[in-house]
């Protein structure tokens, strides 16, 4: 319940989690480890697609005895911004939202009735807070605490708890 379920990558591209939190973990270690080395060999930032490819091939590589994970992988790139679901078989999809773990149904719902692609930044947080919030309203499973980061031109950063209640009470 508090782990820390949004992890930086690279400067430009972050991913979440769900299930199990070592298998989690040690994608993140790997995925930091090609990101770091293709910007080393091509003096340029790993595109987004391609983290999200390799998230893949490590599950699917290893179905046999499957990592018991949910991935999101996010960011901008310089064709602009992404977000790839990546599930524990290795099938990726290109999504506009995606929510992962227990609480997927809740936040589902509140996402599918308040999207839309024209959102501001300000109001994709709201949208994404409550999302959240009623997952932990009424998912056990879900965990209690909400992180939030923001991937655009400027990077990755977590919202601070202030930033989050300025957005929506908590």
């Amino acid at each position: 319940n508090n782990t820390m379920k949004i992890q930086k990558i690279e400067q430009h591209v972050g991913l979440t989690l769900a299930g199990g939190v070592a298998d989690a973990q040690n994608i993140v270690d790997v995925l930091r480890y090609h990101a770091n080395l293709h910007r080393i060999q091509n003096q340029e930032p790993i595109p987004v697609n391609s983290l999200a490819r390799l998230t893949s091939l490590m599950f699917h590589q290893n179905r046999g005895y499957p990592f018991i994970a949910d991935i999101l992988v996010g960011g901008v790139d310089a064709k602009g911004p992404a977000l790839f679901n990546i599930d524990m078989f290795g099938s990726v999809e290109n999504k506009n939202y995606v929510t992962t773990g227990s609480g997927s149904p809740v936040a589902y719902g509140l996402l599918e009735e308040e999207y839309n692609k024209d959102l501001t930044l300000e109001d994709a947080k709201v949208v994404a807070l409550r999302a959240v919030k009623a997952a932990i309203t009424r998912n056990i499973g879900t965990g209690d605490g909400i992180n939030v980061a923001l991937v655009d031109k400027n990077g990755f950063r977590l919202l601070t708890e202030e930033q989050k209640k300025a957005v929506l009470p908590l």
